[in-house]
């Protein structure tokens, strides 16, 4: 089966995280969000998927190349300008001659794609929609469904008294190739907003599939902290794995409490302290004393002799010097020095006083 993943376009930063990597690139676990998802579509069966881009598609496809590395091929389709969420389909119309799976490129996931589709060829839909429980609607697309779960109509962002249902688009569509003829080429166009409205103005089935898995978007740097949390939190129920890939120096005064995922290359000095849940990318430092707690650190950044970093994300490259106290909740950018008077010498975010 095909799938089309919606990596996006410029408005798929993580700022301020980062300014020059979409978050198909950002690690998750020490690898690139965007590996989540194939490896999701392809445990479900799907062997083919088209990566629909518009920005910074060269680090994508230098990573992932033709896909063989994860059993799946992969098609680029790079967009001159935005075209919206159907707009990008439409684009890679040539290629979608059967039932095929679209995903937004900035969720995760574990909800049943398998068990969707089957239910997708009983019903035999022009549009199938993954719909997922939010407990605050009013920031989404609200989608009322009848008693036999077809869709009856779409919501968008109801006010607080004119919420008639917490179940939003979760982002994981199955449609028919022909609902891409209602789509102009060429054009911005939503599957949101436009697509599955006029479907259903129309008088055309759109079904829907209602689940209570695991689902999260990683939109801000709190909901990609919130991921890392989540997923080593779920490694085990003894909540104390500690996993640790490629070499890595970890001096046996330290002290390790998991869950904790350490990448290659990383040097973790005496009495330093990792209060998990923590991720070490590649080339990590941690110097004497030096204490992470439930934080995120991408490759080759440092913690300095007695520093704290606690519930936080630090960029790669970057530096928090000897005796520094990082306030909770802080997300520093690549290449920034915090020094001894917790002032950032370039880039990044402190959270406000």
């Amino acid at each position: 089966m095909k799938a089309v993943i919606l990596v996006g376009g410029k408005g798929t930063r993580l700022r301020p995280l980062t300014n020059n990597l979409t978050k198909a690139m950002v690690p998750v676990l020490n690898r690139p969000f965007l590996e989540h998802a194939l490896r999701y579509l392809k445990k479900h069966g799907v062997d083919e998927v088209i990566l629909a881009m518009g920005y910074l598609p060269d680090p994508i496809q230098e990573y992932f190349g033709d896909g063989s590395r994860l059993g799946i091929k992969l098609i680029y389709m790079v967009e001159e300008t935005p075209l919206g969420t159907a707009g990008a389909v439409k684009n890679a119309e040539q290629l979608l001659d059967d039932t095929f799976v679209v995903l937004n490129g900035d969720i995760l996931t574990n909800i049943d794609l398998t068990a969707m589709i089957k239910r997708h060829f009983e019903v035999r839909p022009r549009a199938s929609i993954a719909l997922t429980r939010v407990d605050n609607p009013t920031l989404y697309g609200v989608v009322e469904t009848d008693s036999s779960e077809m869709v009856k109509r779409f919501i968008e962002k109801p006010a607080p008294d004119k919420v008639t249902s917490h179940m939003i688009n979760a982002g994981i569509y199955i449609l028919e190739p022909d609902v891409l003829k209602n789509v102009p080429p060429a054009t911005p166009f939503m599957f949101e907003r436009q697509v599955f409205p006029t479907l259903l103005e129309n008088g055309q089935p759109v079904l829907s599939y209602p689940s209570d898995a695991y689902w999260i978007d990683i939109g801000t740097p709190e909901k990609y902290l919130k991921v890392h949390f989540d997923l080593l939190l779920a490694w085990d129920s003894s909540l104390r794995k500690i996993r640790i890939e490629g070499r890595s120096k970890i001096d046996p005064g330290a002290v390790i409490e998991g869950p904790v995922l350490i990448a290659g290359d990383c040097v973790v000095e005496e009495q330093a302290q990792l209060k998990g849940p923590v991720v070490l990318g590649a080339g990590c430092y941690l110097a004497k004393e030096a204490v992470v707690e439930g934080a995120v650190l991408w490759p080759n950044s440092r913690v300095g002799r007695g520093a704290l970093l606690t519930n936080s994300i630090l960029g790669a490259n970057s530096v928090i010097e000897d005796g520094v106290s990082i306030p909770e909740s802080c997300v520093l950018g690549d290449n920034i020095v915090v020094d001894t008077e917790c002032r950032l010498k370039k880039g990044g975010r402190l959270p406000a006083e």
